[in-house]
């Protein structure tokens, strides 16, 4: 392996470690502040080696995602952590600039996704897996991008909703890499479980946590009065 890919891999599975580990940790308290770190400095490495290696090194086994679909769900993949991260870094209730260029970076996305989708369903030999992913990820950018221009036009965010666009953001963001590591290089894994459905556990764990998370957060007051400030505050 080249050493862009052996970096690619090493930051993809301590993210997906340090995520795990984010996720199980008790929210606000200090081990879930450094594995947050962690996992948002790994997450952001392997999102930027994953648009390297699409562009500019050849795929090492057939079956590999397109460079144009690589490059998108990597970009989709350091904004949903970018923006999970500056959400609990910024005051409640303002924004920046950042806000501003993020918007226009997953619209971006979710429009070049359109374009790569309907090119590839017109391909003669086109079949519903070769195409049906793209409008898959370009629904999903122009959902976050909806909720980008909301969170614009109404000048920040504060309270519950802070929280959870925060959890679920860089909830996606762990189920991207797991899914990607878990369903989508099956020639790491162990024989025994080349198609197995064990497989899907791992990688829709994320998802399954984020789901319990936003819960807790928006339906019920698990947080305690004395702690919600710097849960909402973490630095």
């Amino acid at each position: 392996m080249t050493p862009a890919l052996i970096a690619h891999v090493g930051a993809g599975s301590l993210g997906i470690v340090s995520g795990a580990v984010a996720l199980c940790a008790a929210k606000g308290g200090r081990l879930h502040r450094v594995f947050g770190t962690v996992f948002f400095l790994a997450m952001l490495t392997v999102s930027s080696f994953a648009i390297y290696l699409a562009l500019f090194v050849p795929p090492i086994f057939a079956g590999a995602a397109p460079p144009n679909a690589s490059v998108s769900v990597a970009i989709l993949t350091f904004y949903l952590v970018a923006t999970a991260w500056m959400t609990v870094r910024r005051k409640q209730g303002a924004i920046g600039l950042f806000e501003k260029g993020a918007f226009g970076v997953v619209g971006g996305a979710g429009l070049a996704l359109l374009i790569f989708g309907v090119a590839a369903s017109r391909l003669p030999t086109a079949r519903p897996g070769s195409y049906v992913p793209y409008f898959v990820f370009a629904a999903f950018a122009a959902f976050a991008a909806a909720l980008d221009l909301k969170l614009l036009l109404r000048g920040g965010i504060s309270g519950a909703s802070r929280l959870a666009r925060h959890l679920w953001r860089m909830c996606f963001a762990l189920f991207f890499a797991a899914a990607f590591f878990f369903l989508g290089q099956p020639q790491v894994m162990p024989k025994f479980l080349h198609g197995s459905p064990i497989l899907f556990v791992p990688a829709l764990a994320p998802l399954a946590f984020m789901v319990f998370w936003l819960v807790r957060v928006r339906l019920t007051n698990w947080v305690p009065s004395s702690q919600k400030t710097k849960l909402l505050n973490p630095r």
